[in-house]
């Protein structure tokens, strides 16, 4: 039972089934050619050959006993390489579809990756700046904690100095409380 359970699991497998269609579309397509090869090539070239028709062509060995038959592997030939220029065209015309696919799919990802790079560019832009963690000294132009009230280098009180600098900001105008 489990063999014929494999051999199910194995038969509906997708690389199978299209192995058989592949074999059945190349049956139908052996016979198209055939006919291209006996109905169409071989006569069109009787007409530059004085009607010698190939598939006739044999050779005779050991006093008739068997015949080589040159004719039929000359329409083989020609079958062979008109399946394989067929197949040839057909995996070339595969393949630059697919390349343009490529192309396309690279174009739609480059255009999905700069519009992510915008929006992180704006994100960038909209993000609050960090506070400050040091200003300087009005006095002795040292670097000092940015929420001192008094210098640790000159110990100048701040509060009174930025109180002044900022009625200077305001055009001379001073707030008194």
């Amino acid at each position: 039972m489990s063999i014929i359970k494999e051999f199910k699991e194995f038969a509906m497998k997708g690389n199978a089934i299209d192995l058989a269609v592949g074999v059945v579309i190349g049956g139908a397509f052996q016979k198209i050619v055939n006919s291209l090869v006996n109905d169409i090539i071989m006569p069109f070239t009787a007409i530059f050959t004085g009607n010698i028709d190939y598939s006739e062509w044999k050779i005779v060995v050991a006093n008739g006993a068997a015949e080589i038959g040159i004719g039929s592997f000359v329409n083989a030939l020609i079958n062979f390489f008109i399946i394989a220029f067929s197949i040839f065209l057909a995996l070339k015309y595969v393949n630059k579809i697919n390349k343009k696919f490529e192309k396309l799919n690279k174009e739609a990802m480059n255009t999905i990756k700069k519009h992510n790079r915008r929006k992180t560019d704006k994100k960038q832009v909209e993000e609050p700046k960090p506070e400050p963690t040091t200003k300087i000294c009005p006095f002795c132009l040292s670097e000092i904690p940015y929420k001192a009230s008094k210098c640790c280098h000159c110990t100048s009180e701040l509060n009174e100095a930025q109180k002044e600098e900022k009625t200077k900001d305001d055009g001379g105008k001073e707030n008194e409380e």
